[in-house]
């Protein structure tokens, strides 16, 4: 019985980089472009010996429907055709992320100019369409309550099945096109995840995903940010000079599960740090789910002045009646709104640019 090769341009079945048209030094006959240095060795998936392809999350060269999914990445995996040219609205430097609901009583304390949303407070994770109270003809900043001059921020991150789900139901119900109509002041695209133990063709096949929403959604006239994910160096050079060459107006970087000081060491920092030496230097950097203390301003003294920070914490603290302070979380039992409004100043604070515009500059 014959392997199944799948279409010209997908990466090779069984991970044979020699017939793999996107791999450094592919045969000549089937060579594309040279993106890949090679399989992942840590890859959990070498010798998979599965049938129904069409219920393993993972997109490898010897899926069944390979060819499905090359087509549904518009056959490609370079980058070249895509662009996010929507301009950036002024940002304050730190970002609070709500939950969805009203924050007027929150507003009423703190004033501040703008609010970031989770996408799985948008976009339902069960039955995977907009909730109904982002479908009644509002706009976002009358669904959370706040001034029409209040920025409000799509933060279209989530666990996989999520942003999964997203992907697929994109299209075929218009999201992007009802998203649109909330009139979001800023969506951060989505990011398809990159895991150390999937093949590398996953990998390669997620970045373009992630590139792929974020010109959607600018296409579609909302100003757009897109999400670098990153496995290798080679990987990081290729983002870099897709910025360089396309001139996205921000970028942004999800960092928020990362919670471990081990992951921020050997994955995050390292990236963040070749980022902040090789992307454009006035480029605005969006870091998505950062909130200790000395990560922000380590973050802080590799981007300066471009960067902005969203976090959910002075959200959830204040539930609590907790704030965030110098010295930590303190459980001081204040009111929702009075703990929000002091977490929010607390973590401006460690950013003292305050705003940032288009070209990075305060």
């Amino acid at each position: 019985m014959s392997a199944f090769l799948g279409m010209p341009g997908a990466p090779a079945a069984r991970c044979d980089c020699r017939r793999c048209p996107w791999y450094v030094d592919a045969e000549e006959e089937i060579a594309i472009a040279p993106l890949c240095s090679g399989c992942n060795s840590d890859c959990a998936y070498c010798g998979c010996a599965r049938t129904d392809c069409r219920s393993c999350p993972i997109r490898c060269g010897s899926r069944t429907d390979i060819d499905a999914w090359m087509r549904d990445v518009g056959g490609t995996l370079e980058f070249d055709d895509l662009a996010v040219g929507a301009p950036l609205p002024s940002l304050p430097a730190f970002i609070p992320q709500i939950d969805g609901s009203s924050v007027a009583d929150l507003d009423a304390v703190v004033r501040w100019p703008a609010y970031a949303v989770g996408l799985r407070r948008v976009f339902s994770p069960r039955i995977h369409s907009l909730y109904p109270r982002w479908t009644d003809g509002r706009t976002a900043a009358e669904i959370i309550e706040v001034p029409d001059t209040t920025l409000t921020v799509l933060s279209g991150y989530g666990e996989d099945p999520l942003v999964e789900a997203f992907w697929t139901a994109r299209h075929r119900d218009e999201l992007i096109t009802r998203i649109a109509a909330l009139r979001f002041g800023l969506v951060l695209a989505p990011n398809y995840s990159i895991y150390g133990n999937w093949p590398r063709a996953e990998h390669l096949i997620n970045m373009r995903r992630s590139l792929i929403v974020a010109a959607e959604f600018a296409a579609a006239g909302i100003p757009a940010v897109p999400n670098l994910y990153w496995y290798r160096l080679e990987d990081l050079r290729r983002l870099a000079g897709w910025a360089i060459e396309t001139e996205p107006a921000a970028v942004a970087v999800n960092v928020q599960t990362v919670r471990e000081t081990g992951n921020w060491q050997s994955w995050s920092l390292p990236g963040l740090s070749w980022l902040a030496e090789n992307l454009p230097p006035n480029l605005v950097v969006i870091l998505n789910g950062l909130s200790r203390r000395d990560r922000i301003e380590t973050a802080l003294d590799l981007f300066g002045a471009r960067l902005v920070v969203i976090s959910q914490n002075p959200a959830q603290y204040a539930l609590h009646g907790a704030v965030m302070t110098a010295a930590g979380r303190q459980d001081v039992h204040a009111r929702i709104p009075d703990a929000f409004a002091h977490s929010v100043r607390f973590m401006a604070s460690l950013l003292p640019h305050g705003t940032v515009t288009s070209g990075g500059d305060a």
